[in-house]
């Protein structure tokens, strides 16, 4: 009961969950200009989840698994990646827009996952991650809507995702959380025991037990953006992609429920107020009019519907250090990122672009005035 009067009392006051403010991005997200400066690994469509195998950096686009330095085909699907993993030299699973887990190579080649258990079907299979060489974790970033769809999960402002266990040697599987919002990155700890999954529409990191139900305990939370897939560097530290920024306007928008209703009724998606993985500089777009401009040029600081970003994260899952593509770059939506070495690379879906940083953190770039 007192949850209920909490709510009530924030929705009047404009506080909590009601508020319509968002986090600064300073300290260890103050911004730069380091990822438009990054060098060009590949001119890709919309590349995402970049992964190892074999000695080999790949990514995916469209149905298509890439050998990054040479472009050719790795692999085909038949319908978009929507995530990928891999295990050993020759073990891949993709997971599909379809709503299907399809693995290739290794000992369980062939497997095909299309549900849990008592006839649940897969929806939304967002992220995958192998904790050894039979078990699988799975996320579900939604029961209404598919991967690709995600700009309508969130204004829809639904939480109804999931994390599923997989054994693939019997396809048994075990649900470790439920009623997630959007959950859409895995990044194991403690030897695998348990597991950080990151919560896109909640802004922040939570931790699970790998092997059993558990109530989510929050690591990091009220992130500036919409947090996406994670992976572990050689030094202990993680990588975290921030696949769009967070604004006032949106939130505002998220709290206004006929407008948000009608806007997604009569407005075309891709003119919606709310996050994006690029601008299209369209006269339609939202947020025209807020970009503030001298001379012609976009300012770093105006307002943005896409963003680049990804953070680099301690142990503990605190913030290290970050790289930025801001409101003036082109290479934003950043979905996915990895190191290999003393090397950090990233796939900008918005720029089309997979990308290469050093993985040390030198002097910012002096932002423009």
């Amino acid at each position: 009961m007192s949850n209920v009067f909490r709510r009530m009392f924030d929705a009047l006051l404009g506080r909590g969950d009601a508020a319509v403010t968002v986090p600064p991005m300073d300290g260890a997200l103050q911004p730069d200009t380091r990822i438009d400066e990054a060098a060009l690994v590949a001119e890709l469509r919309a590349p995402d989840n970049l992964v190892w195998l074999g000695g080999r950096l790949l990514c995916s686009s469209g149905g298509e698994v890439l050998m990054v330095d040479g472009q050719s085909v790795l692999a085909h699907f038949d319908s978009r990646i929507a995530c990928l993993a891999t295990w050993g030299n020759d073990t891949l699973i993709a997971g599909l827009d379809s709503g299907h887990v399809v693995v290739r190579g290794g000992p369980h080649d062939g497997r095909r996952i299309e549900g849990w258990g008592q006839g649940g079907k897969i929806h939304c299979p967002t992220a995958l991650l192998m904790l050894d060489a039979d078990t699988l974790l799975v996320s579900e970033g939604s029961t209404y809507h598919g991967p690709a769809n995600w700009q309508h999960d969130l204004m829809e402002k639904n939480a109804s995702g999931s994390v599923w266990r997989v054994d693939l040697r019997s396809g048994e599987s075990i649900c470790l959380a439920r009623d997630l919002a959007w959950p859409n990155g895995f990044l194991a700890v403690d030897g695998g025991k348990r597991v950080r999954v990151s919560e896109s529409w909640r802004h922040r990191i939570i931790e699970l037990a790998a092997d059993k139900p558990s109530v989510p305990q929050e690591v990091l939370g009220d992130l500036p953006g919409y947090p996406g897939r994670m992976t572990a560097a050689p030094d202990g530290s993680a990588w975290l992609a921030v696949f769009a920024a967070r604004s006032q306007l949106v939130e505002l928008v998220l709290r206004e429920h006929g407008f948000r209703r009608d806007m997604m009724r009569e407005i075309a998606r891709e003119h919606w107020i709310c996050p994006s993985l690029s601008s299209k500089n369209s006269h339609l777009e939202p947020l025209q009019r807020g970009g503030l401009k001298q001379m012609g040029i976009l300012k770093p600081w105006a307002p943005t519907r896409s963003y680049g970003l990804v953070v680099q994260l301690d142990a503990d899952g605190n913030p290290l250090a970050s790289r930025h593509s801001r409101a003036d770059g082109r290479r934003h939506g950043v979905t996915s990122v990895l190191q290999a070495g003393d090397t950090v690379y990233l796939a900008s879906q918005g720029g089309d672009a997979v990308l290469s940083l050093p993985a040390s953190t030198p002097p910012p770039s002096r932002l423009p005035t």
